[in-house]
């Protein structure tokens, strides 16, 4: 299944701007006070060997699955009541494990929240890329992923984690409270960044396996900007479990 790619994705929910941003203004349509958690999948076998998985679909180890537990004991705390998550197999199972601790329905599986495309980077370690292609390896250092060919574009990857946020928006706008979504490490990198309206890939956050970044939104008033915070990034509830170096 290492080769194994995900279906065309979702086209974006709302027309692409150059300017949308998930701001105070974007989550001022949520009526009462919401919470996302943002979770990585826990460690997958291609972690576990430092591959660059992108796309390509591999599963959880024993210390994902540990991860996961660990996880979705500490959501279970925070009175989950919806469960999002990559359709790739590391999330879905990582989604399905938070989803039975926290004694939630099966996850809703989106293709939006997929893994960036790691172009010809997908499969190889980053000292494979290194030795096998130098030249590109020093544009990746420079451009991060618009450097490396057939990997997936910042601009692309922005206008998906927008409508990521439509959908997790929608989910709130549905009366949920105390949301989670799991997904991966480079496309939290977005939904983060989408929130600033930061389109560039500098500066990279530390994203560890099952590392958990929550977003309170508060509303102040019918139809006014929203009150923001990030209040947790790259919390690891499994805190014995060293983080591994950041492989998207």
């Amino acid at each position: 299944m290492e080769g194994t790619r995900t279906p065309a994705l979702d086209g974006a929910r709302e027309p692409a701007s150059g300017n949308r941003i998930a701001d105070s203004r974007f989550f001022s349509v949520i009526a009462e006070e919401t919470r996302f958690f943002i979770v990585r999948h826990g460690q997958s076998e291609g972690n576990a060997r430092m591959i660059i998985q992108g796309r390509r679909d591999l599963g959880l180890d024993e210390a994902g699955r540990s991860q996961a537990a660990s996880a979705g004991a500490w959501l279970a705390a925070k009175r989950i009541d919806s469960i999002i998550a990559s359709p790739l197999s590391r999330a879905a199972e990582t989604g399905r494990i938070l989803a039975a601790a926290c004694g939630v329905a099966e996850p809703r599986f989106d293709p939006i929240l997929v893994e960036i495309d790691t172009g010809m980077f997908s499969g190889i370690t980053l000292d494979d890329a290194r030795s096998r292609f130098p030249e590109v390896y020093e544009a990746f250092e420079r451009q991060s992923w618009d450097g490396v060919p057939d990997a997936e574009s910042s601009a692309a990857i922005y206008e998906r984690a927008m409508s990521a946020w439509e959908a997790l928006r929608d989910l709130a706008i549905g009366g949920r409270r105390n949301i989670a979504c799991v997904t991966h490490g480079g496309f939290i990198q977005w939904l983060v960044r989408s929130t600033f309206g930061c389109r560039t890939w500098m500066p990279l956050l530390a994203t560890g396996n099952c590392g958990i970044f929550e977003l309170l939104v508060m509303p102040t008033g019918s139809g006014e900007p929203a009150y923001l915070q990030w209040r947790l990034l790259n919390f690891q509830p499994a805190t014995s479990v060293v983080p591994l170096p950041p492989v998207f």
